[in-house]
Protein backbone atom coordinates (compact mmCIF):
# COMPACT_ATOMS: atom_id res chain seq x y z
CA UNK A 1 0.00 0.00 0.00
CA UNK A 2 2.82 2.21 0.33
CA UNK A 3 2.91 3.15 -3.73
CA UNK A 4 -0.89 3.72 -3.02
CA UNK A 5 -0.14 6.86 -1.65
CA UNK A 6 1.89 7.96 -4.90
CA UNK A 7 -0.90 8.33 -7.16
CA UNK A 8 -2.74 10.58 -4.45
CA UNK A 9 -0.22 13.03 -4.06
CA UNK A 10 -1.14 17.05 -5.54
CA UNK A 11 1.76 16.76 -7.47
CA UNK A 12 1.99 14.39 -10.48
CA UNK A 13 5.22 14.69 -12.33
CA UNK A 14 6.01 13.79 -16.21
CA UNK A 15 9.59 13.41 -17.58
CA UNK A 16 10.27 14.07 -21.39
CA UNK A 17 14.35 12.20 -22.08
CA UNK A 18 15.19 13.38 -25.04
CA UNK A 19 18.44 14.43 -26.38
CA UNK A 20 17.38 16.95 -28.92
CA UNK A 21 16.91 20.18 -27.50
CA UNK A 22 14.38 21.62 -29.63
CA UNK A 23 12.26 18.59 -29.27
CA UNK A 24 11.84 18.55 -26.49
CA UNK A 25 11.15 21.42 -25.44
CA UNK A 26 8.18 20.81 -28.19
CA UNK A 27 6.89 17.69 -26.24
CA UNK A 28 7.20 20.05 -22.99
CA UNK A 29 5.12 22.87 -24.11
CA UNK A 30 2.40 21.06 -26.34
CA UNK A 31 2.02 18.51 -23.12
CA UNK A 32 2.25 21.91 -20.64
CA UNK A 33 -0.20 23.33 -22.57
CA UNK A 34 -3.16 20.10 -22.02
CA UNK A 35 -2.16 18.73 -18.69
CA UNK A 36 -1.52 19.80 -14.99
CA UNK A 37 1.94 17.67 -14.18
CA UNK A 38 5.00 19.34 -13.30
CA UNK A 39 7.11 18.81 -16.23
CA UNK A 40 10.85 17.99 -16.04
CA UNK A 41 13.33 17.28 -19.20
CA UNK A 42 16.79 15.59 -19.35
CA UNK A 43 18.62 14.68 -22.38
CA UNK A 44 19.66 11.13 -21.45
CA UNK A 45 18.43 8.61 -19.12
CA UNK A 46 21.74 8.80 -17.17
CA UNK A 47 20.52 12.29 -15.75
CA UNK A 48 16.85 11.30 -15.20
CA UNK A 49 17.00 7.81 -13.33
CA UNK A 50 18.03 9.60 -9.97
CA UNK A 51 14.88 12.09 -10.06
CA UNK A 52 13.19 8.93 -11.28
CA UNK A 53 13.68 7.20 -8.74
CA UNK A 54 13.32 9.99 -5.93
CA UNK A 55 10.25 11.39 -7.55
CA UNK A 56 8.64 8.71 -9.17
CA UNK A 57 6.92 10.25 -12.42
CA UNK A 58 3.67 9.14 -13.25
CA UNK A 59 5.00 9.44 -17.32
CA UNK A 60 7.98 9.49 -18.94
CA UNK A 61 8.24 10.15 -22.52
CA UNK A 62 11.47 8.80 -23.70
CA UNK A 63 13.38 8.68 -27.20
CA UNK A 64 15.05 6.01 -28.64
CA UNK A 65 18.56 7.57 -29.33
CA UNK A 66 19.86 9.29 -26.34
CA UNK A 67 23.33 9.88 -27.67
CA UNK A 68 23.94 13.06 -29.33
CA UNK A 69 25.44 14.97 -26.59
CA UNK A 70 27.09 12.12 -25.13
CA UNK A 71 28.10 9.68 -27.06
CA UNK A 72 28.02 6.57 -24.83
CA UNK A 73 24.85 7.31 -23.52
CA UNK A 74 22.28 4.40 -23.01
CA UNK A 75 19.62 3.67 -25.68
CA UNK A 76 16.02 4.18 -24.80
CA UNK A 77 15.89 0.48 -24.05
CA UNK A 78 18.48 0.36 -21.46
CA UNK A 79 16.86 2.96 -19.78
CA UNK A 80 13.44 1.93 -20.18
CA UNK A 81 15.18 -0.88 -18.31
CA UNK A 82 16.18 1.28 -15.71
CA UNK A 83 12.83 3.24 -15.79
CA UNK A 84 10.95 0.21 -14.67
CA UNK A 85 13.37 -1.31 -12.34
CA UNK A 86 13.43 2.00 -9.78
CA UNK A 87 9.95 2.76 -10.21
CA UNK A 88 7.41 -0.10 -11.69
CA UNK A 89 4.59 1.92 -11.62
CA UNK A 90 5.90 4.61 -14.38
CA UNK A 91 4.55 4.53 -17.40
CA UNK A 92 6.49 5.04 -20.63
CA UNK A 93 6.15 5.99 -23.31
CA UNK A 94 8.33 5.48 -26.32
CA UNK A 95 8.48 8.58 -28.48
CA UNK A 96 11.11 7.55 -31.27
CA UNK A 97 12.09 8.47 -34.86
CA UNK A 98 12.81 5.03 -35.16
CA UNK A 99 10.54 3.24 -37.34
CA UNK A 100 11.11 -0.81 -36.23
CA UNK A 101 9.41 -3.03 -35.22
CA UNK A 102 11.95 -4.99 -33.48
CA UNK A 103 12.19 -1.69 -31.38
CA UNK A 104 8.77 -1.12 -30.54
CA UNK A 105 8.61 -5.06 -29.67
CA UNK A 106 11.71 -4.68 -27.54
CA UNK A 107 10.06 -1.24 -25.97
CA UNK A 108 6.83 -3.10 -25.90
CA UNK A 109 8.23 -6.64 -24.16
CA UNK A 110 10.12 -4.57 -21.51
CA UNK A 111 7.44 -2.62 -19.91
CA UNK A 112 6.84 0.69 -22.52
CA UNK A 113 3.07 1.42 -22.08
CA UNK A 114 3.13 2.90 -26.05
CA UNK A 115 5.60 3.12 -28.88
CA UNK A 116 4.73 6.28 -30.82
CA UNK A 117 6.71 7.35 -34.46
CA UNK A 118 7.78 10.82 -34.62
CA UNK A 119 5.59 12.45 -37.23
CA UNK A 120 3.31 14.35 -38.49
CA UNK A 121 0.66 13.29 -36.37
CA UNK A 122 2.58 11.61 -33.76
CA UNK A 123 1.50 14.77 -30.89
CA UNK A 124 -2.35 13.59 -31.40
CA UNK A 125 -1.40 10.21 -30.77
CA UNK A 126 1.25 11.13 -27.48
CA UNK A 127 -2.41 13.58 -26.40
CA UNK A 128 -4.72 10.39 -26.52
CA UNK A 129 -1.77 8.38 -25.51
CA UNK A 130 -1.67 10.90 -22.27
CA UNK A 131 -5.19 10.77 -21.97
CA UNK A 132 -5.65 6.88 -21.65
CA UNK A 133 -3.36 7.07 -18.81
CA UNK A 134 -5.02 9.87 -17.07
CA UNK A 135 -8.10 7.56 -17.34
CA UNK A 136 -6.05 4.90 -15.68
CA UNK A 137 -4.45 6.98 -13.34
CA UNK A 138 -8.63 8.24 -12.22
CA UNK A 139 -9.11 4.33 -11.57
CA UNK A 140 -6.68 3.45 -9.89
CA UNK A 141 -6.80 6.13 -7.41
CA UNK A 142 -10.80 5.09 -7.20
CA UNK A 143 -9.32 1.79 -6.49
CA UNK A 144 -7.17 2.94 -3.92
CA UNK A 145 -9.95 5.09 -1.99
CA UNK A 146 -12.07 1.88 -2.11
CA UNK A 147 -9.63 -0.33 -1.08
CA UNK A 148 -8.87 2.25 1.98
CA UNK A 149 -12.76 2.35 3.15
CA UNK A 150 -13.47 -1.17 2.64
CA UNK A 151 -10.31 -1.67 5.11
CA UNK A 152 -11.80 1.00 7.54
CA UNK A 153 -15.46 -0.81 7.51
CA UNK A 154 -13.90 -4.06 8.04
CA UNK A 155 -11.74 -2.71 11.07
CA UNK A 156 -14.60 -0.63 12.43
CA UNK A 157 -17.38 -4.00 12.22
CA UNK A 158 -14.71 -6.45 13.84
CA UNK A 159 -14.36 -3.78 16.60
CA UNK A 160 -18.15 -3.57 17.08
CA UNK A 161 -18.42 -7.62 17.11
CA UNK A 162 -15.36 -7.72 19.48
CA UNK A 163 -16.93 -5.17 21.84
CA UNK A 164 -20.28 -7.00 21.22
CA UNK A 165 -18.69 -10.12 22.48
CA UNK A 166 -17.05 -8.42 25.34
CA UNK A 167 -20.15 -6.93 26.39
CA UNK A 168 -21.97 -10.14 26.13
CA UNK A 169 -19.29 -12.11 28.12
CA UNK A 170 -19.66 -9.92 30.79
CA UNK A 171 -23.19 -9.82 30.71
CA UNK A 172 -23.14 -13.59 31.07
CA UNK A 173 -20.40 -13.41 33.82
CA UNK A 174 -22.35 -10.79 36.07
CA UNK A 175 -25.71 -12.78 35.66
CA UNK A 176 -27.13 -10.18 33.71
CA UNK A 177 -28.99 -12.23 31.37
Amino acid sequence: MADDNIMLENVRYMFVIDDDPVQTEMIKDYLRERYIFEMKTFENGEQAIPEITALKPEIVVLDYHLNSSTPNAKNGIEVLKDIKAASPTTKVIMFSAQDNINIALDSMRNGAYDYIIKGETSFNKLENTVNRLGEIHKLEAVNTAQKRTILFLAVFIGLIVALGIVYLFFQDKMGGY
